[in-house]
């Protein structure tokens, strides 16, 4: 039972996170990056993060506060560097554009930790699960 109540959560918590995030990037990286990336890079950094965040660190930190410091490091780190790799790294260098996109890559990682922190404070997690 809490298994599945878990993965509900986990699963809400990714549509949630996705959803924030994909918006972001969408209006935040630079131009040089078609719709379809930017869509595709919403999805694919959170896939890439989220298990982490969820699954690795969660028993590692059981203090809150340090596991928030080492999740919202870690999951906009681990994401700019993917997205570095995979979108940014086979384009000529341009210095304005790859700050601008990392700073969206950021801001959408912050604007999410400010969502799931929302839903933290105002909903009942059992009601997220089902």
């Amino acid at each position: 039972m809490f298994a599945a109540s878990f993965f509900h959560l986990m699963l809400a918590g990714y549509t949630l996170t996705v959803v924030v995030e994909t918006t972001v990037l969408l209006v935040g990286l630079s131009r040089r990056h078609p719709v379809r990336a930017r869509l595709f890079a919403g999805v694919w950094l959170t896939a890439c993060t989220y298990p982490v965040v969820w699954l690795v660190l969660p028993p590692l930190l059981p203090d809150r506060a340090a596991y928030l410091v080492v999740a919202e490091t870690f999951a906009p780190a681990a994401e700019c560097l993917l997205f570095w790799l995979a979108f940014v790294r086979p384009l000529p260098p341009d210095r304005r554009a790859t700050t601008r996109d990392m700073l969206a890559v950021v801001l959408a990682n912050l604007s999410s930790f400010g969502a799931g922190e929302l839903v933290y404070l105002f909903v009942d997690p059992a009601a997220l699960a089902g």
